[in-house]
């Protein structure tokens, strides 16, 4: 007698399997591979399928659409939950977690909403390379839904909101 809730349960179901995330360049800057992070926890993916910029611009914007979860204590990280799901951690630099917050001031809060446009911080790169880190910005997906896949289809230079990619 209720059939036809079933077909918009199924429909509704159908259509967020097919939902896509647009993947953005956070910074300006050269965008590559994961696998050519220097460090192994990232370029092996033990957290998950990303990419990463090797910045020309201090500003960090969103890599894609979503919502605030986190800001870490030591602001070298920032975590969000997309539109669709997906679980992003923005990684500033290689072990900067040991500097203590201090190149970084965090522009955003948990619980705000994000898109390519809004900036979430600003890296002081003179201090990082004084202290010779790594300032490589790296994108983490670290929940991707079964079936769905990370394409990064624009390696090389980029501006800070460029389209590079999606999940699908």
């Amino acid at each position: 007698m209720l059939s036809f809730l079933n077909k918009n349960k199924n429909k509704n179901k159908k259509n967020k399997e097919n939902l896509i995330t647009k993947i953005f360049a956070p910074t300006s800057g050269k965008v590559v591979q994961i696998e050519s992070v220097e460090d192994p926890v990232f370029s092996q993916k033990m957290m998950g399928d990303g990419y990463a910029v090797i910045p020309e611009s201090s500003d960090v914007f969103a890599p894609v659409e979503g919502r605030i979860v986190s800001v870490f204590p030591t602001k070298h990280a920032i975590s969000i939950l997309t539109t669709n799901g997906e679980e992003v951690l923005i990684h500033m630099g290689i072990d900067t977690v040991s500097l203590g917050g201090k190149p970084f001031e965090i522009f955003v809060k948990e619980g705000d909403k994000v898109n390519e446009k809004v900036q979430l911080a600003s890296i002081n790169l003179e201090l990082l390379q004084k202290e010779k880190k790594d300032p490589s910005i790296i994108i983490i997906f670290t929940k991707i839904d079964e079936g769905k896949e990370l394409l990064i289809e624009e390696l090389g230079y980029a501006k800070e909101a460029d389209y590079i990619g999606k999940v699908r």
